[in-house]
């Protein structure tokens, strides 16, 4: 099993010049991963681009956590809805190859 890096969220908070408050709001909505072993919060590599995004909605936009959480809701909804199009389409394309459809 691969072992995830973390980043520590008071590099993080320098880096972008937010609260580490923020970043444990962030967490508590569910909106990234956290970790706060040895009372150090963290946040995983991976997540990275997410909380920018996150970030970027709350400081450019002026989006508030709620407002946040449903818009990363529908974001996720909406690319589950595009990945079964894709198997659909992919499924009706091959009934029509072979001429099983009506």
């Amino acid at each position: 099993m691969e072992q995830q890096e973390w980043i520590p969220a008071d590099t993080i908070c320098t880096y972008y010049q937010v609260d580490v408050s923020l970043i444990r709001t962030i967490g508590d909505y569910g909106l990234i991963e956290v970790n706060s072993a040895d009372n150090r919060l963290s946040v995983p590599v991976s997540g990275l681009g997410e909380l920018e995004r996150i970030l970027r909605m709350h400081r450019e936009l002026d989006i508030n956590m709620e407002g946040i959480e449903a818009i990363s809701h529908m974001l996720h909804r909406l690319k589950e809805l595009q990945q079964e199009v894709g198997i659909l389409r992919h499924k009706l394309s091959v009934y029509e190859r072979h001429g099983d459809i009506l």
